[in-house]
């Protein structure tokens, strides 16, 4: 069973304690990551004058824009990986179908060059008993 870990953070200047089964530094990056959101939105103006709520709205819609971007992003991944998995698998059984090919060519040249040595034997044989048949 996984330990639950316990850490305190300091999110928006105020120190909480957070506790989850993921590791503390774990932890720690999830709130470096909301800090540089809040850090990122009140850069923007006009975010200062906003109500609390509002203010914690517009994080959490960056937030589940960030999340929503990098899920997409992750499905995009995954959809190149099985292209590339797919056409892997076709040039693997190309090289395969290709090793088979060339294997029996080899094999075809292989047994025209013992019958064409056969062949050539005969000829030579043929040409000594015509070269003999010649002289007499």
């Amino acid at each position: 069973m996984a330990v639950k870990n316990t850490t305190q953070v300091l999110i928006g200047g105020k120190i909480m304690t957070l506790s989850g089964y993921e590791s503390e530094e774990y932890l720690q990056k999830v709130a470096y990551y909301i800090n540089n959101k809040m850090t990122e939105l009140g850069q923007l103006p006009g975010y200062s004058r906003q109500s609390l709520e509002t203010k914690h709205t517009l994080l959490d819609l960056n937030v589940a824009d960030d999340y929503f971007k990098a899920k997409r992003q992750a499905e995009l991944f995954e959809e190149e990986l099985e292209t590339k998995d797919r056409e892997s698998y076709e040039l693997k059984h190309d090289l395969i179908t290709s090793q088979v090919r060339l294997e029996n060519a080899e094999k075809e040249i292989a047994l025209k060059m013992e019958q064409m040595e056969k062949l050539q034997k005969k000829i030579e044989e043929l040409e000594k008993e015509l070269g003999g048949r010649l002289k007499k």
